[in-house]
């Protein structure tokens, strides 16, 4: 069976990547690496993952709200954010907060000589989660969506897979048929404790687990 493209990634850190130890663990990764999805890549990915996507749009909601109490994530069964404390500061609800009003900017003018643009955290700003994803850009082309993205650190297991999919629930929500997403990742990475799994995953097995390296 041929690998959708977030599999050929994975492929390819574990054929190619340097290793390197972190203050979370060991890490086999990849540089300025890039991923260019169509609609259909990006039903191939929801199709062959065990994407949490209930848990996703949840959590993408309460970003734009700008809910930061990790308690709140937490009623609703999300908790993976539960080693932040009882706040996230200077995370994603303070900077996905703005995207509604974007989103409305870019459904209200359209414009194709205008790039749209999400900023995500702020240099030497204190945070206990500094968001991966750095920037987001939307343009239209050819009455057509183009996302582009840039993460400046992508945990290849579990992040990756979750920022493809926020970035298909922003598209989602502007009234322009979708073209592509494409993410910039400047370090792309597995986690040793995720390798045998990874192996798994790509040889088949889709009921493997990944674990949180915080």
């Amino acid at each position: 069976m041929a690998q959708n493209k977030y599999h050929q990634t994975l492929a390819r850190i574990l054929a190619d990547g340097k290793c390197q130890s972190n203050r979370k663990g060991n890490i086999t990764y990849l540089i300025n690496q890039s991923l260019s999805l169509s609609p259909g890549d990006l039903l191939d990915i929801f199709e062959e993952h065990g994407i949490a996507r209930k848990k996703l749009r949840t959590e993408f909601q309460l970003f734009m709200q700008g809910e930061s109490s990790v308690e709140r994530y937490r009623e609703v069964g999300i908790n993976w954010w539960d080693y932040c404390g009882s706040i996230l500061i200077n995370s994603y609800p303070t900077y996905f907060e703005k995207l509604p009003p974007l989103i409305e900017r870019i459904n209200r003018e359209k414009r194709t000589s205008k790039n749209y643009v999400l900023f995500l955290g702020e240099t030497n700003a204190q945070s206990n989660q500094t968001p991966c994803l750095s920037l987001v850009q939307f343009q239209i082309d050819g009455g057509e969506l183009v996302v582009t993205a840039y993460q400046r650190s992508s945990d290849a297991s579990l992040g990756l897979p979750a920022d493809i999919y926020h970035l298909y629930l922003m598209a989602k929500q502007i009234d322009v048929p979708l073209k592509s997403i494409t993410l910039f990742l400047g370090n792309v990475h597995i986690y040793e404790n995720n390798i045998d799994n990874t192996h798994k995953l790509l040889s088949g097995d889709d009921t493997v687990k990944f674990k949180l390296n915080v």
